[in-house]
């Protein structure tokens, strides 16, 4: 497992998810970047593509010369979206392929992993915890949440993990998949 695609989606954690963009190349893996719309409005595509040296990808205009979405997921080894909103997981869960990252999601045959960030009261939500565990019946991976102080002000289960703690997880994940 070498190339992981790297989906950010819309919230506090996409601020972690550039240094952790920058952790991954740095560990020797091709990561390329998909931003959702609202991630854009915490992070900027220049950051990610100075620390992956790769394009960062933003809309279906920039893929879709030749189907281009479908060549992006089979290209990847690992699909894995951090942080993961609420949003994302209802996206996800229910086969709505409304952009570039969820169309990815239904369209890899990668493992496929998420990386829950959002206010411990969301996160604790019936309906995302529905979300939840339909993704999981459908082989989803989950690193994460954790406890800890939320950008919000609260304490509680619903942090990103911490970008050390998710490079060891991929490194032990890539060993797992190795032969696959």
């Amino acid at each position: 497992m070498r190339n992981i695609l790297l989906g950010v989606s819309g919230g506090i954690g996409a601020c972690k998810s550039v240094l952790f963009a920058s952790a991954l190349k740095k560990a020797g893996f091709c990561v390329q970047v998909i931003l959702s719309e609202a991630a854009q409005k915490f992070v900027t595509p220049l950051s990610f593509q100075a620390l992956t040296h790769e394009r960062v990808w933003q809309d279906f205009d920039q893929v879709e010369s030749a189907m281009g979405h479908i060549e992006l997921a089979r290209w990847a080894d690992l699909l894995l979206i951090a942080p993961s909103t609420a949003h994302t997981f209802a996206k996800c869960a229910h086969g709505h392929g409304s952009d570039l990252l969820s169309c990815l999601y239904l369209a890899t045959t990668s493992p496929v992993v998420m990386v829950p960030a959002m206010n411990p009261s969301m996160w604790q939500h019936p309906a995302v915890q529905r979300n939840h565990a339909l993704l999981q019946q459908d082989g989803v991976h989950f690193w994460g949440p954790v406890e800890g102080s939320l950008a919000c002000g609260e304490q509680g289960l619903g942090r990103m993990m911490e970008i050390e703690d998710l490079l060891k997880k991929v490194q032990a994940f890539k060993g797992a998949y190795a032969s696959a």
